[in-house]
């Protein structure tokens, strides 16, 4: 009799943390599209921008180029790669190794955001602001600053949360469940998935 009541209890567990973990998922994923209907409107009007002042694109994309962001855009997708095998290293039990590339996710993240940085500042010396009005540029900032200073913007907050992701699984937080950070991994592929949407838009078109 006490055997069964054990065995109802942990399928009782089991079925309680199932649940647990697709309500997660489902709101993270409800979240997601919420974000999918902003950047669908800020790429819109960059994409209507684009068509209607080719030139103007074409201007900026003379003198800024494309090799830091290229970097850049390499540097978030290998941190893409670290977020799998953070996640497949705690479904393993693997404390360590998952602390390991969890480690390298937030790191890379910082990395993007520091090159983020640096191409703003390149714009600021070309007059490229959010309301520059230079003929060459005119128009320009705007379109280009909503969708990538938003997407950055994902990224801090994603740093940030990976952080306290960082913290939770060295306290074995995760060790039975980690359904946190697979929830954190389907945020931190979103916001890669949007970049490579960005700079495919942006920066090659």
């Amino acid at each position: 009799m006490a055997e069964l009541t054990a065995h109802a209890g942990a399928h009782s567990d089991n079925a309680h943390k199932k649940l647990d973990a697709n309500n997660k998922k489902l709101a993270m994923w409800l979240y997601l599209a919420s974000e999918v209907v902003i950047f669908s409107v800020l790429i819109g009007a960059y994409a209507v921008f684009r068509f209607n002042e080719p030139e103007i694109v074409k201007n900026v994309h003379k003198e800024l180029g494309i090799a830091l962001v290229t970097v850049n855009t390499f540097i978030l997708l290998m941190s893409s790669w670290a977020m799998v095998l953070a996640l497949r290293a705690i479904e393993m039990g693997k404390r360590r190794e998952f602390m390991l590339w969890m480690s390298g996710v937030v790191g890379m993240g910082v990395v993007f955001l520091l090159g983020q940085y640096i191409e703003y500042r390149e714009l600021a010396h070309l007059a490229i602001t959010l309301d520059s009005i230079s003929p060459d540029f005119g128009g320009f900032g705007m379109r280009f600053y909503a969708p990538t200073a938003f997407h950055g913007a994902h990224v801090l907050i994603g740093v940030l949360l990976g952080l306290q992701v960082l913290w939770l699984g060295h306290k074995g937080f995760y060790d039975n469940n980690p359904i946190g950070v697979e929830a954190f991994g389907l945020y931190w592929h979103f916001v890669d998935v949007v970049w490579i949407i960005l700079f495919t838009l942006i920066y090659l078109i």
